[in-house]
């Protein structure tokens, strides 16, 4: 897989007095030469900067604001705050700028800028597939600070230096482990989280939280007396931070063999409690995912939607290709404060929290796996 490393960054206000601002490359973005010192041009949001004419933002450095993202229990609103992080550099270098900075997608008001991966362009069009340019998310803190500035009529400038670029071929892998069905070892039940992290912080969130919840789940099923019926394979997906690789892989990997991979779900969006099951599996096997979210309705599950096509996003290779999914759907209010920040950390894991989910993953998954249900 190809290797991006962050290197060091300066980022400060210059104009209308000096300021340091509290930035990161984001991934994908290229080194600038020497300092980068222009005047900023200001864009209320992505929508605007993709109007841009080309060339229009030559010698400038492009400024998309925006709004923090909306908290919500499901996440919702990363997709539409993220636009400005994965495609804002294909328009700031189309016009010509000589970097790009945009407004963090998390949703903490903390001077924690929100890292993360560029969309590649994959349009076809001459070019790079990824920025020729600096690209770098401000924190909250101070996006609002550039914005109350622009409102004033104040000239704004930057001055900027990264050092991010890309560093060659590195390797990285999946790790795998399975509890040997006893009745029917071939067909599989997949679980599991991504190993990788961002690096500015350790990581405890997003994902070694999914990690420890589906691991902890097949421990306790392995301690049982009798093992389930299926096969239940724990999958820590590497390298899914830069584009679900090590999800690709695997569904590569085992392609001739995913009609035996009879259900599949992931564990990646922290670590607070579980309150919905949701599932996109056939009429009886939707039957039995009814019946399990009662067994589960002690611990303040509820039964979600039963067309809900996904099961985590290392797991989108495999339901592209047909593998019925389930979600044992976390809280996630409080998930983009941390996620891809130096704030995910193991402090903000709450130990009832952990063992809620794990106590929902042994639970579903044993029943699943030992039922005689097809789910396809």
């Amino acid at each position: 897989m190809p290797f991006w490393d962050r290197g060091h960054l300066h980022i400060s206000l210059t104009s209308p007095y000096k300021q340091d601002l509290y930035g990161t490359a984001l991934g994908g973005g290229a080194p600038s030469e020497k300092a980068i010192n222009a005047d900023i041009v200001y864009f209320r949001d992505i929508h605007a900067l993709t109007d841009v004419e080309d060339g229009a933002l030559k010698g400038k450095i492009a400024f998309v604001d925006g709004d923090p993202m909306v908290k919500s229990q499901t996440g919702a609103g990363y997709g539409q705050a993220n636009q400005r992080r994965r495609i804002g550099w294909q328009h700031a270098q189309r016009g010509g700028a000589q970097a790009l900075v945009v407004r963090s997608v998390g949703s903490d008001s903390h001077r924690f800028p929100h890292t993360g991966m560029m969309s590649a362009n994959n349009s076809g069009e001459e070019g790079n597939k990824w920025a020729d340019i600096p690209v770098v998310a401000i924190s909250n803190p101070d996006a609002d600070h550039l914005r109350r500035l622009h409102n004033l009529g104040k000239p704004l400038s930057l001055s900027l230096h990264s050092e991010s670029k890309w560093k060659g071929e590195v390797s990285s892998g999946n790790v795998v482990l399975d509890l040997v069905g006893s009745e029917k070892p071939e067909e599989i039940v997949l679980i599991g989280g991504h190993l990788d992290s961002w690096d500015l912080g350790t990581g405890a969130v997003d994902d070694g939280a999914g990690i420890a919840i589906t691991t902890a789940a097949a421990a306790l099923i392995s301690t049982l007396p009798t093992r389930p019926k299926r096969t239940i394979r724990v999958v820590m997906f590497g390298a899914e931070e830069v584009g679900l690789l090590g999800a690709f892989a695997y569904a590569k990997q085992h392609e001739k063999n995913l009609a035996n991979h009879v259900l599949a779900t992931e564990s990646d969006f922290g670590a607070q409690t579980i309150w919905q099951l949701s599932s996109n599996v056939n009429e009886d096997a939707t039957a039995l995912v009814d019946d399990i979210a009662k067994m589960l309705s002690p611990l303040g599950i509820i039964r979600g939607g039963s067309d809900v096509v996904g099961g985590g996003p290392d797991i989108i290779p495999l339901a592209k290709k047909g593998v019925p999914t389930i979600r044992l759907e976390q809280n996630g209010r409080d998930y983009f404060d941390l996620h891809h920040t130096p704030d995910d950390t193991l402090d903000k894991i709450d130990p009832d929290e952990l063992a809620q989910n794990i106590a929902a993953y042994a639970a579903a998954i044993y029943l699943l796996a030992d039922s005689e249900v097809a789910f396809k």
